[in-house]
């Protein structure tokens, strides 16, 4: 299985703690280079394969795969019940000396929920920046989204929980603690209880991977909570969210003018700039007491 993190050997700039008076009178800095271990957030390539058939590769942090790849399978429309998703297994490939990567996955989807090949295949790499660049149509991009919601609960969540949320999540981030270099994703109920959390190079694979949780333990629709970020929140996360039956989406950065409309239509809470002491409300506040 792929790491997580990786050490690398660096060389480290350091401004030394004093200065030397030049000829001139003038206070130069000094400083000197170090060499050390860094630890990095590990980025590899994971094929998804439908059927035997290449679908898309993306690249992410290795770590739940399946989950992944079965939320990404309900952002793409094609998974709504435990039914249509009948296996996941890791499948030929391989490294320059032989070794198993687990970097291919094959999926066997009941072939009434998957599109035709023509209008929906991904033809390029997704990057760990986008999930959505790779899309061979734009019009496969604006997915149909849920119903309005039906019996079951309601958020309605306070102010200062919701404030708290951005907190809790860096308190539980223990790949971005050792390495600075991944997004997270967190569910949370109208409590400010943690149920998920789960970190990736991209910001979109964190989501996926929580919705992928969620969809294997037949936990979909997710009414009732919220989703936290760690990043902006872009039209692809308002519709992820959307999708899994997500009720509030919360950004610690900006929303896109995209993902506000989209929030709007979709009848999803959208908060951007949650930072503990304050928050915007882009759309249905309803859901946020004072």
């Amino acid at each position: 299985m792929g790491r997580i993190t990786q050490r690398k050997q660096v060389t480290r700039v350091y401004r030394d703690g004093g200065n030397s008076q030049s000829a001139g009178g003038h206070g130069e800095a000094r400083f000197s280079l170090r060499s050390k271990l860094d630890v990095l957030a590990a980025e590899e390539p994971l094929e998804i394969r439908l059927g035997g058939e290449s679908f898309t590769v993306t690249m992410r942090t290795p770590g739940n795969d399946f989950e992944l790849v079965a939320g990404f399978l309900v952002a793409e429309g094609m998974l709504t019940s435990a039914q249509d998703l009948r296996s996941l297994r890791y499948c030929a490939g391989t490294d320059e000396f032989g070794n198993q990567t687990y970097n291919v996955i094959d999926c066997d989807v009941d072939p009434l929920r998957v599109p035709p090949v023509a209008g929906h295949r991904r033809n390029v790499l997704t990057t760990s920046a986008c999930g959505i660049c790779g899309t061979a149509s734009i019009d496969a991009v604006d997915k149909t989204l849920p119903s309005a919601p039906g019996d079951g609960p309601r958020l309605r969540i306070s102010s200062e929980t919701m404030l708290r949320l951005p907190d809790t999540l860096r308190n539980h981030q223990k790949i971005f603690a050792k390495t600075g270099g991944v997004h997270a994703a967190g569910l949370f109920g109208a409590d400010g209880e943690l149920c998920c959390l789960r970190e990736d190079v991209g910001r979109h694979n964190a989501v996926d991977k929580v919705v992928g949780w969620a969809f294997m333990g037949d936990r979909l629709p997710l009414k009732g909570t919220v989703l936290q970020v760690s990043g902006r929140a872009s039209f692809e996360l308002v519709q992820k969210a959307a999708l899994a039956g997500i009720e509030m989406l919360s950004a610690v950065g900006a929303p896109s003018s995209l993902a506000v409309d989209l929030a709007e239509r979709a009848g999803l809470t959208l908060v951007g700039f949650s930072r503990g002491q304050s928050a915007n409300i882009y759309t249905h506040a309803h859901r946020i007491q004072a």
